[in-house]
């Protein structure tokens, strides 16, 4: 019996290591892309070593680093903003419809629900944040949309609703109000949640290109996604007309096309890619916790 046990565990802990690596490959083949000479790309193909190293990419989207920056701060200000922001909302919300006690706890939850299901549609939004809020080349334009999400809050719900009742009954017999309970006990006991769904928003904050598109025209507040859109639109643009091209001296046969491709997608996601692994732990616990009972 032990050694079956002892087998299952091996070939389970293989199984993984062989889904991990199939994960990771992926991303080292574009990182190694982008490292690639455009000619060696078009001679050999896609490498996981590059043949001829070049960072000819990254000096073609890094031509004006102070672009970058400037966008990388856009996007890094919304971010944490609206993750710190958006995952308070989210608790505060979760935590009044989880709770037992409260009389129209199935009313909310339904109207929450409902949001999930059917939304106002991206004209009337359009003219919500332009003609009413006047939110035109403001970075609050960026933060609004996706600050709440229906879904986070039914998560968060579903972690909330496992914390007793009990806690908070003895918390007010202590002479606690509703705010203290919520922030010095409630908010602690939901620290794999409130990682997990941080984690989550900021996802969503930092890959969010659409709504800078329809309401940044400042070339100052543009997020570098938009940017990295842009500059994308941009090689396929010059790559399908060749005339303008060689009106502007460009050489398509050096021209970073491919390696620029992968070069966006490292510069897009690469900062994320390493801060994912330090909420890993409260990833796995976040999303399960809330599933189960007892």
């Amino acid at each position: 019996m032990t050694k079956t046990l002892e087998l299952s565990k091996v070939l389970i802990n293989l199984l993984f290591i062989i889904l991990s690596v199939l994960v990771v490959l992926p991303f080292l083949l574009v990182i190694a892309v982008s490292l690639t000479d455009e000619k060696a790309l078009s001679r050999d193909g896609y490498q996981f070593i590059p043949k001829s190293f070049s960072l000819e990419a990254y000096r073609y989207l890094l031509d004006a680093p102070d672009v970058m920056i400037q966008s990388y701060g856009v996007t890094i200000t919304v971010t944490v903003i609206g993750s710190l922001v958006g995952l308070l909302l989210t608790a505060m919300t979760a935590y009044v419809i989880s709770r037992p006690d409260y009389r129209y706890n199935r009313m909310t939850t339904f109207y929450v629900f409902f949001t999930m299901l059917f939304s106002g549609g991206l004209v009337p939004s359009y003219i919500l944040m332009t003609q009413y809020l006047h939110l035109k080349d403001s970075l609050l334009a960026l933060i609004l949309p996706v600050l709440l999400s229906p879904f986070n809050i039914m998560v968060m719900k579903g972690f909330m609703s496992k914390i007793p009742l009990e806690i908070i009954e003895s918390a007010k017999m202590d002479g606690a109000r509703e705010f203290r309970i919520f922030f010095r006990i409630i908010l602690p006991l939901s620290t794999p949640a409130l990682a997990t769904l941080g984690l989550l928003i900021s996802f969503s904050y930092w890959n969010d290109w659409f709504n800078a598109m329809l309401y940044i025209d400042d070339p100052g507040k543009v997020p570098l996604q938009l940017l990295l859109v842009r500059t994308l639109n941009s090689i396929e643009f010059l790559t399908t007309n060749t005339e303008f091209a060689t009106q502007l001296g460009i050489d398509l046969a050096s021209f970073p096309n491919n390696s620029a491709r992968m070069a966006i997608a490292v510069l897009a996601g690469g900062p994320m890619l390493i801060i994912f692994p330090f909420f890993q732990r409260f990833f796995v616990k976040g999303l399960t916790v809330g599933s189960l009972k007892g």
